[in-house]
């Protein structure tokens, strides 16, 4: 197991820019469940979903007021172990609802100009550092992805 030299700053991003790969490999995904020791996984109907820009606006309202990484395990929960669509509002607002956000301040959220001009300018800062796959980390300048990243945090 590795340890990251520093506490990660996570920032929500959207995949779909960042890369035009749209086909995730479950079979992959669930040998790394069962690898990390992690719950059998509960695919939601559609995978991967539609979009999952609303999610990551939810993510990054949840950033702006300190429950950034409390919201995004929350929705990894509703996902992967409820089987939800995390493009779905009511998901959000469940995964929301977890880690005390009012649905309504959420939802508010989500709806800020200055919200979306957050998630802009975090993924133009993963473009800028050539992220093309996530997870992605980011420590002295050198970026990591995919599978290193995940070797970086302990995943083998």
């Amino acid at each position: 197991m590795s340890t990251l030299p520093v506490v990660p700053e996570w920032e929500p991003v959207l995949a779909s820019q960042l890369t035009s790969e749209t086909a995730l490999d479950r079979s992959q995904i669930e040998r790394l469940a069962v690898r990390l020791g992690l719950q059998p996984l509960r695919w939601p109907a559609a995978w991967p979903p539609p979009t999952t820009e609303t999610a990551m606006l939810a993510a990054t309202y949840a950033k702006r007021i300190g429950r950034g990484v409390a919201f995004s395990l929350a929705a990894f929960r509703q996902t992967f172990a409820g089987g939800r669509d995390i493009g779905d509002e009511h998901t959000i607002l469940i995964a929301g609802a977890a880690c005390e956000m009012h649905p309504a301040a959420l939802s508010k959220g989500v709806q800020m100009a200055s919200t979306a001009q957050a998630l802009q300018t975090a993924n133009l800062r993963a473009q800028a550092a050539g992220v093309t796959t996530l997870p992605a980390i980011q420590i002295d300048g050198r970026t990591y992805e995919g599978p290193e990243a995940m070797a970086l945090g302990g995943a083998k």
